[in-house]
């Protein structure tokens, strides 16, 4: 037998079991809606028995129908996201019960304003909580902002320059008050550009690290851990900043590599005349030297032409140049580099880290040679009150003069900057207050191996263990005006380091004062305030109300379910709330701690306006959209760094133009109860429910990319290339309303259920189709979940993927032979009878004209 037909898509269909299987109240025998076609603008509508897909909530101007719009209108996000917080929907509610779903949002810097680092972490947190809001759990993503003291400082006295002040000509109490008054001119910046992202955030329990709160709660924290004994006061040595005036954190010290000069020195043995030359990138720091080391392992090293015998020399006394003949003495210590310069170390522990903790190790003196603002004392004799880099100068001259200058050559090093202000940092050796971490670290160790917390991707929980098992000593307090007044005061004409209290308030220090030292006393707060990072390592509790565990939100949703951040702070904030989490609640702060990684240009390097790669997340909001941005940066694996291009920025932008076309063909004119559906129906809604299997187990999973690749190849593949193909045939050639119903429902479910999916990744243009869909009752952001372990199909997902494969088989054929695509030919199928008896009954009912094939079928 043979069948003349003509193709236009690749649909042949079949029958399959009742539908209504598939969505009990879309596909019931009967369904009677509420809805109203008054409620819309049908006048675009040709034939009134159609069903326009015109949006519902187009009367309150939110929303733009895809029947009125070529595209989507980008400028519409910030309408649809007012329109959300305006309904409430980013708050927590426990209608339909379940655990709550709590993110603590990193605090941004005040003075921040927006770039791609901000963006990675808004997408993936907001994924997370709309698919869990969807989920129908308690969601809270608790936004607020960080007070930075350094940079809001720095910021502050920059405006202040400008108008021709100094923060010294200042009272104290004038400066901070300049500086609230910029933060509430200037501090909403980075918030407003968060909610440019469609972040689902909470926004009526926004903190900022210098709430009275939170204040209150930084002060209690540090009075507990000193009662405790875990704070205590002393001098040691710290990264400095002279133009700053401040001690910096590790974080806020940035290394890199850069060229500079490895100076040669001669160091005469005393009573001798031999002499050991060292080398060093810092020639300056020699009025601090306390020893010079060998390495017990080297029997010799060469100066010039001449090999020097190594061991003859420890024990004995160096002389260090332009001092007036001070002696130290010549150590052997394993650590020395012998490959280093002459493999001869100067040990200078006032001013370097590893000599310090050498010289700590084996009890020599600490000399500082340097003030506080970048120019050396009066250790350092002549030299003092020169600029540091200028005393390095004059030093060489000098040496060269009187022939202890051997050489100097060409070095690239490893330089410390300042995060901030870009200066090279100095070790120094001040006065400061640490926190003893040995104990409290201990615990957050254990939190880990016994599976209370998960760090995710899993390697960084050997840098997490490395760092918390070789953990330091944590400096806390800045030399500041701005950020947490150090809550200690000091007894007037008394020793600060032994007689001080710690205390609430001051009204309290005062009362513990005058119990200790009389009526008479008079008191001072310590002026340092402590570090940013010690009221950071409280956020997941101290924005739920803590100290006071009574408050209802400590006690709803703390501990928190999971902490987002990037990596590179994972020692510096995401272990310090670990361990202050446990020390202060008793429990962990959160279960989940996921890390994701950097974000670089097309070519893998790290953005910098140096290298003019920098790309702007506000500029590329404007030209592809929120969507696109939020796609594209989610679609990378945890804790990897993704290369950004504007190539994958227009292709993810496609995604929500395909959406916004395939909806134009969802017309719906009635609801009848669907019992048998045709092969391509079948097929596409069994393809969907194995897909809202895997993507439900992918975010539960927080496996992001592949929830975005699993989402992204059903609807470009088999829902646009495929499916809405083969439906147009039948919504607008078939005379039979079954027909056109089914095809019209299936599109309907499809779609809802794709919007669904994709609604986290999306959340704009999902929510804009939705509200264009009939029957929406609700908002798509608050929308239940799709269900998961529905029906499918095998057999029917087989037949399809049979006459897919055929028919990519005849278009491979059509054009290796070049033929025009408006000539019909014929071709012989050769198939069983099985396979013939579905292609022919199928073909002969839904088929597209566009391919203008004649087949035959060959029995």
């Amino acid at each position: 037998m043979i069948l003349q037909m003509t193709l236009s898509s690749p649909f042949l269909l079949s029958s399959c079991s009742s539908a209504h299987r598939l969505n009990p109240l879309l596909f019931s025998k009967r369904r009677h809606c509420p809805f109203k076609f008054s409620h819309f603008p049908f006048h675009l509508l040709t034939k009134p028995r159609f069903f326009t897909v015109a949006a519902a909530a187009t009367e309150n101007g939110v929303f733009t129908s895809p029947e009125n719009a070529k595209s989507f209108d980008f400028s519409s996000e910030e309408r649809i996201y007012n329109w959300w917080e305006s309904q409430g929907f980013f708050k927590p509610t426990f209608d339909r019960g379940g655990d709550p779903f709590v993110v603590s949002m990193p605090p941004p810097n005040v003075t921040g304003s927006l770039h791609m680092g901000h963006a990675m972490f808004v997408a993936l947190e907001d994924i997370m909580v709309r698919y869990n809001r969807m989920k129908g759990r308690p969601t809270l993503w608790l936004p607020g902002t960080d007070h930075a003291g350094i940079a809001t400082q720095l910021v502050v006295e920059k405006m202040l320059a400008s108008e021709g002040i100094k923060r010294t000509d200042l009272s104290r109490e004038e400066f901070t008050k300049r500086v609230w008054e910029w933060k509430e001119k200037y501090g909403g910046t980075i918030t407003n550009q968060i909610k440019r992202l469609g972040a689902s955030c909470d926004w009526t329990r926004e903190r900022f690290t210098l709430d009275e709160q939170l204040s209150q709660a930084v002060i209690e924290a540090f009075v507990k851990l000193h009662e405790k004994g875990l704070i205590y006061q002393g001098s040691y040595l710290v990264n400095w900043s002279p133009n700053l005036q401040t001690a910096v954190s590790d974080l806020e010290v940035e290394y890199s590599e850069e060229p500079g000069t490895l100076y040669h020195i001669k160091y005469r043995v005393a009573g001798q005349s031999d002499f050991l030359t060292v080398a060093t990138t810092r020639p300056e720091t020699l009025f601090g030297d306390v020893a010079i080391a060998v390495n017990p392992k080297v029997n010799k090293y060469q100066h010039g032409d001449v090999m020097t015998a190594i061991p003859k020399f420890i024990g004995k006394m160096a002389i260090v140049p332009m001092t007036y003949g001070r002696h130290v003495p010549i150590i052997a210590d394993r650590h020395v580099d012998k490959d280093f310069g002459t493999g001869v170390l100067k040990i200078s522990p006032g001013h370097d880290h590893n000599d310090y903790y050498l010289a700590r190790k084996l009890g020599l003196p600490i000399l500082n040679v340097m003030n506080k603002d970048g120019t050396l004392n009066e250790v350092a004799g002549l030299y003092c009150g020169l600029d540091r880099f200028e005393a390095r100068k004059k030093l060489w001259s000098e040496l060269e003069e009187t022939g202890l200058a051997v050489r100097k050559e060409p070095h690239t090093s490893r330089v410390p900057r300042s995060q901030r202000g870009g200066e090279i940092i100095e070790p120094l050796v001040s006065k400061q207050w640490f926190v003893t971490m040995e104990s409290l670290a201990e615990k957050a160790l254990l939190a880990v191996e016994k599976g209370e917390l998960t760090i995710m991707p899993e390697r960084f929980e050997k840098i997490y263990n490395h760092w918390l098992s070789n953990i330091k000593d944590w400096c806390i307090s800045r030399q500041l005006w701005w950020g947490h007044r150090i809550p200690v005061w000091y007894i007037v004409g008394k020793n600060c380091e032994e007689d001080y209290i710690v205390a609430r308030n001051a009204d309290e220090a005062l009362e513990k004062a005058r119990e200790k030292y009389g009526k008479n006393v008079e008191i001072y707060q310590d002026p340092d305030v402590l570090d940013t990072w010690f009221s950071s390592a409280l956020w997941p509790f101290s924005t739920l109300g803590w100290p006071d565990v009574a408050a209802e939100d400590f006690k709803k949703f703390y501990p928190a379910t999971m902490l987002e951040t990037g990596h590179d702070i994972l020692f510096f904030w995401v272990a310090r709330m670990v361990m202050m989490g446990i020390e202060f609640t008793g429990t962990v702060p959160f279960s989940y701690v996921y890390l994701h990684g950097l974000i670089r240009d097309s070519q893998g390097r790290k953005m910098s306006k140096t290298l003019g790669n920098v790309i702007d997340p506000l500029d590329t909001i404007k030209e592809f959209g929120t969507d696109a941005l939020r796609f594209t940066i989610s679609l990378g694996t945890a804790g990897q760094d993704l290369n950004l291009s504007t190539e994958r920025l227009t292709a993810n932008n496609q995604t929500d133009e395909s959406a916004w076309e395939a909806i134009k063909n969802c017309k719906f004119d009635k609801e009848e109860s669907v019992l048998m559906l045709p092969l391509p129906e079948c097929w596409v809604v069994s393809e969907l429910h194995v897909l809202i299997d895997m993507v439900t187990a992918s975010y539960d999973k927080f496996f992001f990319g592949d929830v975005g690749r699993e989402i992204y190849d059903f609807f470009w593949s088999d829902f646009a290339d495929w499916y809405i193909e083969a439906s147009k045939a039948r919504l607008y050639q078939s005379e039979a309303d079954s027909a056109s119903s089914e095809a019209q429902a299936v599109l309907l479910y499809v779609f809802e259920n794709v919007l669904k999916l994709l609604h986290p990744f999306m959340p704009f243009v999902t929510e804009a189709l939705w509200q264009a869909l009939p029957y929406r009752k609700e908002a798509l952001i608050v929308s239940p979940w799709p269900q998961t372990s529905l029906p499918r199909f095998p057999n029917s997902i087989k037949k399809f993927e049979n006459f897919q494969a055929l028919t990519r088989a005849i278009r491979n054929a059509r054009a290796e032979y070049s033929v025009e695509p408006a000539k019909r030919i014929s071709a012989s199928i050769v198939a069983s009878e099985e396979v013939i008896q579905y292609i022919s009954v199928s073909a002969l009912h839904f088929l597209n004209l566009s391919l203008k094939w004649v087949i035959s079928v060959l029995l």
